[in-house]
């Protein structure tokens, strides 16, 4: 991918996020119909916060996000940063919550995906592009959300 691209993709990235911050999530709190939560994880290698918008559907207090990077051969960074530490911060409108991610099994992710790919078809194609298995990603609250 071009330096070009990448450039592209981080600055619509940052700004999606300070728009949601700045809406608490009434702008870019949805993409193509799906919700939107922002995710902030510990950089593994920068230890610096680093905020990713990702797509998600709820189960109970539980959010389940797919780590798919577009079907690319590689993790995304923020599941890279999650491996490194579960510890998180997820932005999910004006709440904020304390999270502790843990990869799906694989029963739990036989059960998640027919709903993660009804709120986004794409995620079966971006199964189809990649060799690696796209890990699904519980988020747990550390505390209740309410």
């Amino acid at each position: 991918m071009g330096r070009a691209k990448l450039n592209a993709q981080k600055v619509f990235a940052q700004t999606h996020v300070a728009l949601y911050r700045m809406s608490r999530g009434r702008l870019g709190g949805r993409f193509r119909k799906s919700p939107v939560l922002l995710l902030t994880t510990i950089g593994r290698k920068s230890r610096k916060k680093r905020t990713t918008p990702v797509l998600y559907i709820e189960d109970g207090e539980n959010m389940v996000l797919v780590a798919s990077n577009a079907g690319k051969d590689r993790d995304p960074f923020w599941w890279m940063n999650l491996k490194d530490d579960p510890s998180a911060i997820v932005q999910l409108r004006g709440r904020t919550v304390e999270v502790r991610a843990a990869q799906a099994t694989p029963e739990e992710k036989s059960r998640y995906w027919p709903s993660l790919v009804k709120m986004y078809p794409t995620y079966d194609d971006y199964q189809k592009k990649t060799e690696r298995e796209i890990p699904v990603v519980i988020l747990r609250p550390l505390r209740s959300k309410c």
